[in-house]
């Protein structure tokens, strides 16, 4: 019977520690959101590095600092963390939006191939998307300009 409540209150102290640590990340993610309403991406993208610290496994956090760095228009940087969200995303609107960044960030760069391929997996993803059909008629328009100067 002693170790039945042994147990039970490490798994207690466990559940409270996850739960804790749950709530510390969901801070620094708001904390990242607020910054990024007030238009303070680095330090946006500080509080998003600190919840991901903690739980690699946020890709919210991951795709927060691609928006924070698009902002900060280092588009290189923005595209990789959409790159790694599309891929960690289960749900398919996430994927899809993540995509369309994706997309976004390389087009700044100038990668129009890239940025069509970008489009078109977010555009398989949510095909009703009038954004990201606009974009990918964009970057096909700029591809096509760019081979024929």
């Amino acid at each position: 019977m002693v170790i039945m409540k042994t147990i039970f209150a490490l798994l207690c102290c466990l559940i409270f520690a996850m739960e804790s640590n749950a709530q510390a990340n969901y801070r620094l993610i708001e904390k990242g959101n607020s910054a990024m309403k007030k238009e303070l991406y680095s330090e946006s993208e500080l509080s998003y590095r600190k919840a991901l610290e903690k739980d690699g496994k946020l890709t919210t956090a991951q795709y927060n600092i691609g928006n924070a760095r698009y902002l900060q228009e280092d588009f290189e940087g923005a595209a990789a963390k959409f790159e790694l969200s599309a891929e960690a995303y289960q749900n398919k609107q996430d994927k899809a939006a993540a995509y369309h960044n994706l997309g976004n960030s390389l087009m700044s760069q100038k990668k129009y191939e890239e940025s069509i391929n970008a489009y078109k997996n977010a555009l398989k993803l949510n095909p009703s998307d009038m954004d990201t059909k606009y974009n990918l008629a964009y970057a096909q328009k700029m591809l096509k300009k760019c081979i024929s100067d």
